[in-house]
């Protein structure tokens, strides 16, 4: 119990750039999120607390996770949380790769979890796992499909898994200290660390969650076709159908219709490639804008194809236009769900698509 309160306390100090709704403080849908990832994940993660400011976007970002990762259905947890570490290596996010690797100490060991982490997934011992990340580190990438590594009855929960994290990581690397765990601790006391966690997060890990109990956040919504990777789970299909409305409308809210159709033109070009440790492409897509929108732009764009690359002074040009909490999460989970979604519509079985 002190271990949860001391890691509950250092949870809510990692998130930067806004001030998230202190759990005493909470109302409505937001205390509603809260209670349930509470009961949940044992204490109220960091991802949703950097939510917290946009009540729509903390509801659809919880049901996009909540109902692939959480709820187990025909695929276990390990199974889920090893997707989660690979989609985590891919998208240079140590801090969400310290979490679901620490979720693969207490499922699977330390040897798998610490070949994700080292990113020689080739190494894990299970071969069903090393099938698992090897796919979600190239799922993405549009010229090298990569043969599925599960029957298709498996398809929602794991490109729901998918699609989510190429949501979060984005949103993590915005939002969050880059590390879960110190930098400075040598290998062995981080293995040890991630024991002491491991062991602490492992009655949430196994627990079985009831499906749906997200869905009454958010109202009904059509179900979008590029979604389809959802059909044959309902719970799965509702939960993609709302919280991709939910998550479409925190755009219009924030963003301009320039700045959104901007960032949606470069990513229907967009192969699943790094850009490089040079912003120029960003800088020179964005030049033709008026001053508001080229900020809103920049940090919209590096969030979709960049996010390790979100810093301070992309977040602070943006505020000069757009001060509130508010608006900068919803124009950044925007941006990160555009790229998401991209990904999943990539995974759309043959049946659905023609």
């Amino acid at each position: 119990m002190v271990i949860r309160r001391v890691v509950a306390s250092v949870a809510q100090r990692q998130v930067r750039h806004i001030r998230p709704v202190p759990p005493p403080e909470a109302q409505g849908t937001v205390a509603e999120v809260y209670a349930q990832c509470a009961q949940e994940m044992q204490l109220i993660i960091p991802p949703v607390l950097l939510h917290s400011p946009s009540p729509q976007a903390l509801s659809g970002f919880w049901m996009l996770m909540r109902e692939p990762l959480l709820v187990v259905g025909s695929v276990d947890r390990l199974a889920k949380e090893a997707v989660a570490a690979g989609v985590s290596v891919v998208n240079i996010c140590p801090y969400c790769v310290d979490m679901h690797s620490t979720g693969m100490y207490a499922l699977a060991g330390e040897h798998d979890a610490e070949a994700v982490v080292a990113d020689q997934h080739e190494t894990m011992a299970d071969p069903r796992l090393r099938g698992l990340v090897g796919w979600a580190r190239t799922a993405h990438l549009v010229d090298q499909p990569a043969e599925t590594p599960f029957p298709d009855a498996h398809r929602p929960e794991l490109v729901g898994v998918l699609v989510a994290f190429h949501y979060l990581t984005r949103m993590v690397n915005v939002f969050l200290s880059s590390f879960l765990l110190p930098p400075g601790l040598s290998p062995t006391a981080r293995r040890r660390v991630k024991h002491v966690i491991g062991q602490q997060l492992d009655r949430g890990l196994r627990a079985r969650p009831s499906p749906g109990r997200s869905l009454p956040l958010l109202p009904p919504a059509p179900f979008p076709p590029d979604a389809a990777w959802a059909v044959g789970d309902p719970g799965i299909e509702d939960a993609a159908a709302r919280s991709y409305a939910a998550l479409t409308q925190a755009g219009v809210r924030s963003l301009s219709p320039v700045v959104r159709e901007l960032v949606t033109h470069r990513l229907s070009s967009w192969r699943g490639e790094e850009t490089g440790l040079s912003r120029q492409w960003c800088e020179d897509l964005i030049a033709p804008l008026p001053q508001a929108d080229q900020a809103a732009a920049r940090l919209a764009l590096l969030t979709a194809l960049a996010s390790y690359q979100v810093d301070g002074n992309v977040v602070a040009e943006f505020r000069r236009h757009h001060p509130t909490d508010r608006v900068l999460v919803e124009a950044t989970a925007w941006a990160s769900f555009a790229a998401a979604r991209q990904v999943g519509a990539g995974h759309i079985p043959v049946r659905a698509a023609g």
